[in-house]
C-alpha cells in the first residue's frame, strides 16, 4: 500500500557548462538514492506504507539571473521562489557544485544565501564536488561542509568528491572509486531520510553505556532541531 506523502529528493546542482560533470554527479547521486529507498523500503519487513519516491534535480544555472536580480532587489521570481521551496521541503538534499578557486562557486553560494537560516535544520543532505585534479578534494571538508553546519543541515558521513580521472576509475586496493563512493552516500542519505542511524547500528544506548554510546539518527535530528 502506498502512503499519500511522497519521499522527496531534491539535488541542486551548480553546473554551468552542458553537458556537465556536475550535473552528472548530481544525477547519480540522486539515483542511488532512490534506489537505495526503494530497496529499504520494500525489505523493510514490517507492515507500513510504502512511499513513492519524488526526485527532482535543479539546475542553478537556468536560475543565475533570478538569483542575482533577488540579491540586489530582494524579491524573488517565481521560478526562484519554487526552487527554493523545493529545496527546503525536501526530504533529502543533494548539494552539488563545481569547484572554483579552492571553493565552492559562487553561483551554488548565492543560491544557499538566499535560503533562511533555518529553513534546512535538521534536513540530511549529501556534499559532492567536482574538479579537474583530486588536489581540490578537501573542498569538501573545509568549506561545504561548514555552510551546511551553519545552516543547520545534517551532513552524511560521505561525501563525493570527483575529479576528471575518477570518472570510469573502479579505484584500486587502497581508494574506493567512485561508483561505490555515491553508492555510499545514496545509501546514508536514504537511511537518513528513513530515520535510521548512518552507520548502521539499530539500538538504541542503555544505562552501561558510557559516552561513546549509538545515538540513533533520529535522536540526532531531534537534539539538532532544539538547538
Amino acid at each position: 500500500m502506498f502512503a499519500t506523502t511522497p519521499l522527496r529528493i531534491v539535488a541542486v546542482s551548480a553546473g554551468l557548462s552542458q553537458p556537465s560533470s556536475t550535473r552528472l554527479l548530481a544525477d547519480r547521486l540522486a539515483a542511488a538514492t532512490r534506489e537505495r529507498l526503494a530497496a529499504e523500503q520494500d525489505g523493510d519487513g514490517r507492515d507500513v506504507e510504502v512511499r513513492v519516491i519524488e526526485v527532482r534535480v535543479i539546475e542553478l544555472r537556468d536560475l543565475a539571473v533570478d538569483i542575482a536580480n533577488h540579491l540586489v532587489s530582494g524579491f524573488p521570481s517565481a521560478t526562484l521562489r519554487e526552487a527554493i521551496d523545493a529545496v527546503t521541503e525536501a526530504d533529502g538534499l543533494i548539494a552539488v557544485t563545481p569547484v572554483f578557486t579552492a571553493s565552492y562557486s559562487g553561483l551554488f553560494k548565492s543560491f544557499f544565501d538566499l535560503i533562511d537560516n533555518t529553513a534546512l535544520t535538521g534536513k540530511p543532505v549529501v556534499i559532492a564536488a567536482t574538479g579537474g585534479t583530486a588536489r581540490h578534494s578537501l573542498v569538501l571538508e573545509h568549506a561545504l561542509r561548514p555552510l551546511f553546519a551553519y545552516l543547520r543541515a545534517v551532513t552524511v558521513p560521505t561525501s563525493v568528491y570527483a575529479a576528471s580521472e575518477d570518472w570510469g576509475s573502479s579505484g584500486d586496493e587502497y581508494t574506493e572509486g567512485l561508483p561505490s563512493r555515491i553508492r555510499r552516500a545514496g545509501g546514508e542519505l536514504a537511511s537518513a531520510v528513513l530515520g535510521r542511524t548512518v552507520s548502521g547500528a539499530s539500538r538504541a544506548p542503555g544505562l552501561d553505556d558510557g559516552e561513546d554510546a549509538v545515538v540513533p539518527f533520529e535522536q540526532q535530528l531531534a537534539d539538532l532541531r532544539l538547538d
